[in-house]
């Protein structure tokens, strides 16, 4: 199986430090959407884990995470693709749950759920704790400049760290280069 695990707010949607609160507000990022469907068609299976505090702090509910959700993987769907497995931490900042990144708890759910190893499986993030919840299962670590990518950037990043413009380089990448699959 070849898997690909995404951040969602940078990755995919634009970010907000106000926090992605709506449908509205949920806008992908140019070519991302394109990226995953084209990454669906050639193989790939594309899971996401995402970070979501704003149910903590009730700044909006389940069910319009939900419709976010949904809008992603119709968006999607209408290029010609598929979303796998979505997979998003509800809990605040500190609630001392295990899945809130830079915690692994999300990334090994999905890897449970497709029963894989996550060594050397490329987790694309926008920030250090993305690169250190990738770090933390044996993932390689990819970095996008979108979203708090180029902020990101300008720190420490962990040796093995792969830097890419956006979701669309990346699917250009694996696509174009095939990437070691998963056993």
């Amino acid at each position: 199986m070849k898997l690909l695990i995404l951040d969602r707010d940078g990755v995919i949607n634009h970010d907000s430090d106000a926090y992605i609160k709506s449908v509205a507000e949920w806008i992908p990022i140019t070519g991302s959407i394109e990226a995953i469907a084209q990454l669906s068609k050639a193989g790939w299976t594309v899971a996401v884990a995402t970070n979501q505090s704003g149910i903590a702090r009730g700044y909006y509910d389940l069910a319009t995470l939900d419709a976010m959700h949904a809008r992603l993987r119709e968006l999607v769907a209408g290029q010609g693709g598929e979303v796998g497995l979505i997979v998003y931490c509800p809990h605040g900042p500190d609630e001392g749950c295990d899945c809130r990144k830079p915690k692994p708890g999300m990334l090994q759910t999905i890897a449970r759920h497709y029963q894989v190893e996550l060594a050397g499986t490329w987790f694309v993030g926008d920030s250090s704790s993305d690169l250190k919840a990738a770090m933390a299962v044996d993932s390689q670590p990819v970095l996008v400049k979108t979203g708090k990518g180029e902020k990101t950037l300008a720190g420490s990043l962990p040796v093995s760290t792969l830097v890419f413009d956006d979701l669309a380089a990346v699917a250009a990448e694996l696509i174009h280069n095939s990437a070691p699959q998963n056993n």
